[in-house]
């Protein structure tokens, strides 16, 4: 026959087991959160605001040429197929 009393002892031994487990770990990330969080300085927005436009600007020349380039193959393509439709021929 089986002992229902110990098997509920024990079960209780398990989860109060585990629950300790459980704290101890939220308890140890509670810490480490708190202890961590003095690290991370942030910045108000209107610094973030303006270093973001001044990467943007930054940016600028590069993205132009880059658009130019972009420019430059899309015209040569539509040449190519102007040139094949006014010689009938299909591509």
């Amino acid at each position: 026959m089986i002992n229902t009393k110990n098997i509920s002892i024990k079960t209780g031994k398990i989860w109060r087991k585990f629950l300790g487990k459980y704290l101890l770990v939220c308890f140890a990330i509670l810490c480490a959160n708190l202890l961590f969080s003095s690290l991370a300085f942030s910045q108000d927005g209107a610094a973030g605001i303006n270093e973001a436009t001044n990467k943007v600007k930054g940016y600028f020349d590069a993205g132009c040429n880059l658009m130019y380039a972009i420019g430059a193959v899309l015209g040569i393509i539509g040449a190519i197929k102007v040139l094949c439709a006014m010689n009938d021929l299909v591509v």
